[in-house]
């Protein structure tokens, strides 16, 4: 009963914000951009964008700001709910995960696939970066068009580990042979977690079975040898796999004071910005296994009913652009990688990548890939709580 009321409320409230923008018009070309509004340094980046349509296409991108994009959603679904079809309070949405999935359920997404048709998704490149069309194993449909990403690395000081081992296999061998040099982040922490879904994407014989719901398949027997490899490896992990760091922050310590010579990260730029702030020695490297690791995607989207639509594609376009990727990437700027295969770029448009300001430990673009898409979200409470039953006593 109080989930029920609270979701009356919920609507109730959208409805009514819904009623109360209805009654303030805005021009054709503008374009209501909804998206997280948290961070002075992005919002600096979306001002930019917007003043770039403002120049070029005399489009007004209008930036509201989110504290929680599930809330823009609630108000998209209110206004389908009360029969708004056209019109809409949203032209513009910044989107990924659960988000994109209910909108998607829901019918709440422009459904042409227009983002297949911009001009500027040729740069990309589904086939190396699968997350580019399936968001968290949601296929996108063209529904959403790709903004930036972030992808698992692996960081070690050279002056230690020169050839550090680069499969899950190789690693599983190489902690073996050097015992106590090698831990990640206590689960559920992220990314312990995602370090674990790396190692069950490398190992399982059947990958693809994991970019379906759990509930599809036989979750022990998909699982099983993710528990063979760690029931292996623990025994020679730091301090015996009897402790775990807490997180990101205390394993890259560790990596620092030298205890261990494996750290990982799920921010390319991560090792390098340890560097610059004196955790970690100037002689630290990252890099990724050979068959890839895992990356997701950020997109943007346009609701079904949409005031200015082809503004918004202008828009997602522009976002695209080798010009606008760039300038995202550069880390003085925002930092967020590129969603673009520099393979299929022009050498001017290369060039604006390859003339950006990046820390020694951040690999170049071209060297990010292969990457591998996220599971399904719904294996991820298995992985932690079979991790937590089975070796999850140190902290």
């Amino acid at each position: 009963m109080k989930v029920r009321t609270w979701l009356y409320f919920t609507l109730i409230s959208a409805v009514l914000a819904m009623v109360t923008l209805a009654g303030q018009p805005r021009a054709e070309t503008t374009v209501s951009f909804n998206a997280w509004g948290g961070s002075p340094t992005i919002n600096a980046y979306i001002e930019w964008v917007g003043a770039e349509m403002k120049s070029r296409h005399g489009i007004t991108l209008e930036h509201v700001k989110l504290t929680d994009t599930a809330n823009a959603v609630s108000r998209i679904l209110a206004e389908k709910t009360v029969g708004r079809t056209s019109d809409g309070s949203v032209d513009l949405i910044w989107v990924n995960g659960e988000n994109f999935a209910s909108m998607k359920r829901n019918g709440l997404l422009r459904d042409d696939a227009w983002a297949f048709g911009l001009e500027n998704f040729s740069l990309t490149d589904p086939e190396a970066l699968p997350a580019l069309i399936n968001d968290f194993a949601t296929p996108t449909d063209g529904l959403e068009s790709p903004w930036g990403r972030a992808q698992m690395v692996f960081g070690h000081d050279t002056a230690e580990l020169p050839s550090p081992p680069r499969s899950a296999d190789a690693l599983k061998a190489w902690i073996k042979a050097n015992p106590g040099r090698f831990t990640f982040p206590l689960v559920p922490d992220f990314t312990g977690t995602t370090f674990l879904k790396q190692v069950l994407l490398e190992i399982t014989p059947d990958a693809a079975v994991l970019a379906g719901p759990a509930d599809d398949a036989d979750g022990e027997a998909v699982l099983a040898p993710l528990w063979s490899w760690l029931d292996e490896v623990t025994p020679y992990l730091w301090r015996s796999g009897r402790h775990y760091p807490a997180n990101y922050t205390e394993m890259v310590q560790l990596l620092g004071d030298r205890e261990i010579s494996i750290a990982m990260a799920f921010n390319p730029a991560e090792f390098s910005n340890n560097i610059s702030s004196g955790v970690l020695p100037d002689t630290t490297r990252s890099y990724i296994h050979r068959d890839g690791t895992i990356a997701n995607v950020h997109f943007v989207a346009i609701p079904f009913n949409a005031s200015s639509p082809e503004a918004a594609m202008k828009v997602a376009n522009f976002m695209l652009s080798a010009e606008a990727q760039s300038r995202k990437a550069n880390p003085e700027i925002w930092g967020d990688p590129t969603v673009l295969a520099m393979p299929r770029l022009s050498a001017a448009e290369r060039a604006m990548f390859d003339n950006l300001p990046r820390g020694i430990a951040t690999l170049p673009e071209a060297e990010l890939s292969p990457s591998l898409p996220e599971p399904h979200p719904s294996w991820v409470p298995l992985i932690q709580d079979g991790w937590v039953k089975r070796f999850g006593s140190g902290g």
